[in-house]
């Protein structure tokens, strides 16, 4: 499976409903797998930035992803923290 790096809130939504309808579910479908009503779905999708951490890794249990952090591939780039 290919990587999606994930650079701002617009990206990550992006991805979930791309995810989602190469599953062929529905907002429902997924909201249901993850005890989410669909408009807390159709929000996840279209705006994810304000949503909390618990609620994004409950959408991606229910389309069997999992987030992963690593540092860019940029050589020459230093941590911000």
């Amino acid at each position: 499976m290919r990587d999606y790096p994930i650079r701002t809130p617009q990206q990550l939504g992006a991805v979930l409903r791309g995810f989602r309808r190469e599953q062929n579910l529905s907002q429902s479908a997924v909201g249901d797998r993850a005890g989410l009503a669909q408009n807390a779905v159709s929000l996840l999708e279209n705006d994810p930035g304000p949503a909390s951490l618990a609620r994004i890794a409950r959408l991606l249990a229910a389309l069997d992803l999992e987030l992963v952090v690593r540092p860019r591939k940029s050589p020459d780039r230093t941590a911000e923290w």
